[in-house]
């Protein structure tokens, strides 16, 4: 198991926007303290996601945060990203993980507990929950409650990551469920400052997970 910090999971999303300030943004979450970046790109050609993921890295490295790859293994493998985060319809589990070798991050999105239990048999390292709220992002979602949530990390003993429409005005609801971290797009992405965004929405999570862990 890869011990890796998922406290503030930034999933970028290029739409509508250049790359120059799509760079950016990356760059200002990073400063601002986000713990893991995954590139997810669904309407880009092989080469034009190649190339800006070698940016993305580029940017994540000089932080010492990790980037994880959203299904491509093969861009994955061509950068020698620190991961791959795959759906239930993207390449399954055990076929990312022979490909990528135990040393590397694997993420899967589920949203049942027959998902997780087959995500970690098949050699997951974390689990992606949600959506958490209805989402802006041009993926198609369906609501997961948190309930199924915390039921998830109770029956697989995984980490998991919230996702799906969260920001700072409704993140509380997970600060009593079983969540490890908390996935954002466009709370950094359409922030004014990514920077501080993240700074305030890492603060938030973390002051929050310490009080519950205080309860328990």
């Amino acid at each position: 198991m890869n011990k890796t910090d998922l406290t503030l999971y930034f999933v970028t999303d290029s739409t509508d926007m250049d790359e120059k300030n799509f760079l950016e943004i990356v760059n200002q979450a990073c400063e601002g303290g986000v713990t893991l970046v995954q590139v997810r790109e669904k309407d880009k050609s092989g080469f034009e996601f190649l190339s800006l993921a070698q940016k993305v890295k580029q940017i994540t490295d000089q932080y010492d945060i990790p980037l994880i790859i959203n299904d491509r293994v093969d861009i994955a493998m061509a950068i020698d990203a620190a991961g791959v985060h795959v759906g239930q319809s993207d390449i399954p589990v055990y076929a990312v993980r022979k490909m990528l070798g135990k040393n590397k991050i694997i993420g899967a999105t589920v949203k049942t507990v027959e998902q997780a239990k087959k995500a970690k048999e098949a050699g997951a390292d974390y689990l992606g929950v949600g959506a958490i709220y209805p989402t802006t992002t041009k993926v198609i979602t369906a609501i997961t409650e948190v309930a199924t949530l915390n039921e998830i990390a109770a029956q697989t003993n995984m980490p998991v990551v919230a996702i799906g429409g969260l920001n700072a005005s409704n993140m509380h609801v997970l600060y009593e469920s079983n969540a490890c971290g908390i996935a954002v797009v466009s709370a950094i992405m359409k922030s004014e400052n990514p920077c501080d965004t993240s700074k305030n929405l890492k603060k938030q999570i973390l002051e929050n997970f310490r009080k519950r862990q205080t309860l328990h």
